[in-house]
């Protein structure tokens, strides 16, 4: 993953920073919201639900691509490119607790929707950074 993602900025994907994420909608214009993320290995992950447009976009062309600015210096950045691997039911809404708890909510519950929950699997195959 060194070669990938260059340890000088390792610690943006590490720290509980928040990403944008971009899809690619159905008529080829790019979609991009904040998101919550954990770094896992050479995979991103996210917690999403099956009833969103993200959602609808992966299936339609499983590109991604997640930008993390630097919060202690904005001109500086990372973005890594990949694609969605897999899509893992969440039922329980257990990911999004993980992640409502590595972003600082201590008391975190699942959320109200989580019966459509899933949890998002990026692969990371390229990087640019500033």
């Amino acid at each position: 993953m060194t070669e990938i993602i260059p340890a000088d900025y390792a610690a943006l994907l590490e720290n509980p920073n928040y990403g944008h994420l971009g899809t690619i909608r159905p008529d080829d214009t790019v979609q991009v919201n904040p998101m919550w993320f954990l770094r896992d290995g050479d995979t991103l992950r996210f917690t999403h639900t099956t009833k969103r447009a993200k959602f609808r976009n992966l299936q339609h062309n499983s590109s991604m691509s997640l930008s993390v600015i630097d919060p202690e210096n904005p001109f500086r950045y990372l973005e890594v490119r990949g694609r969605l691997i897999a899509v893992e039911p969440d039922p329980t809404g257990a990911f999004y607790v993980v992640l409502g708890k590595r972003y600082g909510n201590a008391e975190q519950t699942p959320p109200p929707d989580s019966a459509d929950r899933v949890v998002l699997v990026m692969s990371i195959e390229k990087s640019t950074k500033q």
